[in-house]
Parts: structure tokens; C-alpha cells; sequence
């Protein structure tokens, strides 16, 4: 990354993870303010060169900002979350955690995925079509009949993330090459041109990739203007 400037560094799970593309789905629509703003992105992922071509292709994240690595060697140096490491491998760990065992907060932000935000933004727009998995086209004027405009209505960010899983439940080994990582979370590094740590955060749970999830890019508000 260029130096002289200030750099965003993402520690992502794997690509496949809910907070990988709900992360890259929040930056890709702030881009131009953030390039605006002159600040550099960089996110490095765990996958290989297929899951980052597909994630990139379905989350609209620019390819050429997205490294892969096979295994979180730079997550395990910045002493990031491994997740649970309790009994018969990374699948029932991964399921506990969706359960909220090690993973605090995860029911909450379920839970609000289904009930709404008035806190939040709106995440579909009246004239967009979303395809969630088995459920029929759903314009987004539904959710403006059903609850109103302007901030985040019940069921709205569920059927974002029902589309997301389904997108990678469909080409799950594109995106996960390997399963051993599943539980790996990640974190956030804001740097100021000289190198100066301006903001840190660390992922401990599952649908935790923010510290203010209803609002998960606020601590760049200062910096976009």
C-alpha cells in the first residue's frame, strides 16, 4: 500500500463468512467516499484465488484491494480470535458459536436482522429486487408497505443475509477450500499516514465484524467529511 496515506486494513474470516461479505458489502457502498477521502483499502481474506474472484464478482469489492491467504498466518500474528477450539473440529465449534456460545453478541444481531433497526439504514431500496434463496423475487417496496422508509424494517437486513447465504451455500468450496479456519475471526486497522494506529478492532464473535453493527462504518465518520 502507498505510503503517506492513511490505510484501512481488513483482517476478513474466510470469504465465505457472513461478516466477509456483509463487511465488503458495507465498504463497496462507501467507496467513493472513502477514495474521496484518500484513504486506501486493503482487506486480506482467508480463501484462495477462486473464492476471491467469486466473492470479489458477487459483492462488487474491487478485486485488486482483496488478497488471499490459505491459512490466517497474519490473524494468528495479530493475536485475532481463533474462535472456539472445544470439541470435534471446526463444524460443531462453528454451530455452538451461531449459538452464542463464544461468539457474544451473535443472538442479538440475529435477532435484529429479524426485528429492525430504527437506528439503522434502510438496506434495500423500494426499486431493488432481492433473490433470497428459496423465498420468490421480493422488491423492496415490501418492506416500505410493511414498516415504513428510512431506517432499517423488520425482516430487511435477515433477507440481505439470507441472499448472502445462500450465494455461498450454492459454491460453498469456492468460497471455504478448506474447513479447518471456520471459527477464525477477524478484525479492523485504521492507520494514519506515518503509520499511527488510529482505530483497532478486533471480531469476537460471529456477526460481530463492527463494534457498532447498526451502523458498522461509523468510526470512519470523522474521516469521510
Amino acid at each position: 500500500m502507498e505510503k503517506g496515506r492513511r490505510r484501512l486494513v481488513l483482517l476478513l474470516p474466510q470469504l465465505g463468512d457472513f461478516d466477509s461479505i456483509e463487511y465488503a458489502q458495507a465498504l463497496v457502498a462507501v467507496w467513493p467516499q472513502l477514495e474521496a477521502a484518500g484513504i486506501a483499502v486493503l482487506a486480506i481474506g482467508i480463501g484462495d484465488e477462486a473464492s476471491r474472484q467469486r466473492f470479489c464478482a458477487f459483492t462488487g469489492f474491487p478485486s485488486e484491494r482483496l488478497q488471499v491467504d490459505a491459512e490466517p498466518q497474519l490473524h494468528r500474528a495479530l493475536g485475532l480470535y481463533e474462535g472456539l477450539r472445544q470439541i470435534g473440529g471446526p463444524w460443531p465449534n462453528l454451530l455452538l458459536m451461531c449459538a452464542g456460545i463464544g461468539s457474544p453478541g451473535t443472538l442479538a444481531e440475529v435477532l435484529r436482522g429479524y426485528t429492525g433497526d430504527r437506528s439503522a439504514p434502510q438496506r434495500i431500496a423500494d426499486d431493488e429486487t432481492i433473490q433470497a434463496g428459496p423465498l420468490p423475487p421480493i422488491r423492496g417496496s415490501f418492506f416500505a408497505r410493511a414498516g415504513g422508509r428510512g431506517f432499517q424494517r423488520p425482516f430487511e437486513l435477515a433477507t440481505v443475509r439470507l441472499r448472502n447465504m445462500s450465494e455461498v451455500l450454492g459454491h460453498w468450496r469456492t468460497y471455504v477450500p478448506r474447513d479447518d479456519f471456520l471459527t477464525q475471526r477477524g478484525g479492523t486497522f485504521l492507520l494514519e499516514a506515518d503509520d499511527t494506529l488510529l482505530y483497532s478492532y478486533r471480531d469476537r464473535g460471529i456477526l460481530g465484524f463492527s463494534e457498532t453493527m447498526a451502523r458498522p462504518l461509523s468510526f470512519l465518520d470523522a474521516f469521510l467529511g
